[in-house]
């Protein structure tokens, strides 16, 4: 569910019309709705808590770190996961509680562990023997004990697109599930570090829950020889990944993912941590764009609009759908016509959708492209020297500009001649 639907004929965020927006703010722009981010928290955490399990919901925030769309989620509870400097600064900026962050990621730096372990955060989520070794010296220099969970690699195939599948042998993250033991070992013996969790995460927009029950139980077994062990497993973080309907997909409802965690971990009496991202905010943001020309050419129709690839590069990376509405809801008995839709940037894969079939369009027209809220402004760009895109937070029948358009000089002045060229 979301709250973008046309009134009177015309696209509204919550109460506010979008073309409203697109007259103040400008296009392209990103909006998003408070009212849906709410309630895709609300149902996820409720679900959780009808299945009995004592869960912390920790927003992944690579999937929209806007610091207001953090805030609304934090102020509902949720924690934050990160996987970079920026983001943990992000998160903490936001208001989110450092007891409530865990670093992911597969590549941290000395810098970002050091700036972690000093904020106190709630763990570390640590992908090689490498990076443990590194944050064990950390950590011990500091004189702390560093809670951590070994990213624990299935090899377990999520079933979705190879370029978001995660938990694979043959993926680079995690350390591979065989091994997993002997690595525990290893961190028990090291100062400075606590080995107290296990993660895992196997991709993302799963449609599907038997991956998930597959991972977990690896896990299950995992938590099983730890424990033999003397390694005392206090927390399970099960990473994110469940989808959401761009098409014609059907995810499984939350209710059903927390089942499956239910029945595969739910008598181990661990704390779970889980990382949803797109599952929060993909359906709560549209990209709003305007057609700049209609081109007819030898075999197809045009419509050019002004967002483009380096605003929504997901069609581009990954061949993503997004449906793409009018803003001014056309007639029922509106003609229907395919279409390419694509932006101004000098690339052939500037293409959001091939012939797709659309009511007529012209130059000047607003069009909308759905479920944007995950992945479409976090992975902007300024490639062709375009300004990033305004992003704008609305609640109820207001709104505001949550992240503002750079001018042209604001982004040369980040730019300077060196000596000789001056």
């Amino acid at each position: 569910m979301n709250h973008f639907d046309y009134v009177s004929g015309t696209l509204h965020a919550e109460g506010v019309p979008v073309a409203e927006i697109a007259a103040k703010v400008g296009t392209p722009f990103y909006c998003y709705s408070t009212a849906t981010l709410a309630r895709h928290y609300t149902v996820f955490a409720e679900a959780l808590a009808l299945a009995g399990l004592d869960a912390t919901i920790c927003f992944a925030l690579k999937a929209n770190p806007n610091i207001a769309v953090v805030r609304t989620l934090a102020d509902l509870g949720a924690g934050a996961d990160v996987v970079s400097e920026g983001e943990l600064r992000q998160a903490l900026a936001a208001g989110v509680p450092a007891e409530r962050i865990v670093f992911s990621g597969v590549g941290k730096t000395r810098r970002e562990l050091e700036l972690a372990v000093a904020k106190g955060i709630m763990q570390i989520n640590v992908e090689s023997e490498p990076e443990l070794e590194l944050l064990s010296q950390v950590a011990a220099e500091r004189g702390v004990v560093m809670p951590i969970a070994l990213r624990v690699n299935p090899d377990v195939d999520a079933g979705t697109h190879a370029k978001i599948t995660t938990g694979k042998k043959e993926n680079k993250f995690g350390i591979e599930w065989t091994r997993a033991h002997e690595v525990y070992k290893r961190a028990r013996a090291l100062p400075g570090v606590d080995p107290v969790a296990i993660a895992c995460h196997i991709g993302s927009q799963l449609t599907e829950t038997e991956p998930f029950r597959q991972a977990f139980l690896r896990v299950r077994d995992l938590v099983a020889i730890l424990r033999a062990d003397g390694i005392g497993i206090r927390r399970l973080d099960l990473g994110g990944g469940l989808g959401v309907p761009y098409e014609d997909e059907t995810p499984p409802l939350p209710a059903a993912y927390a089942e499956v965690i239910k029945a595969t971990l739910g008598d181990l009496g661990c704390r779970i941590v889980l990382e949803p991202g797109r599952l929060l905010v993909g359906n709560a943001g549209i990209l709003v764009s305007r057609v700049v020309y209609m081109k007819e050419g030898a075999t197809r129709t045009f419509a050019i609009v002004d967002a483009a690839m380096n605003d929504l590069m997901r069609p581009a990376l990954y061949e993503a759908y997004h449906a793409i509405e009018p803003v001014v809801q056309a007639a029922a008995d509106a003609p229907v016509e395919p279409v390419d839709v694509v932006g101004p940037v000098c690339e052939t894969g500037d293409t959001f959708a091939k012939q797709r079939p659309l009511p007529p369009l012209k130059a000047g027209d607003l069009v909308a492209f759905r479920t944007a809220g995950a992945y479409g402004a976090a992975m902007s760009s300024t490639y062709n020297s375009r300004p990033l895109v305004p992003e704008v937070l609305v609640k109820g029948d207001r709104f505001a500009v949550v992240r503002a358009r750079p001018t042209y000089e604001e982004m040369l002045a980040l730019e300077s001649l060196p000596e000789w060229l001056e």
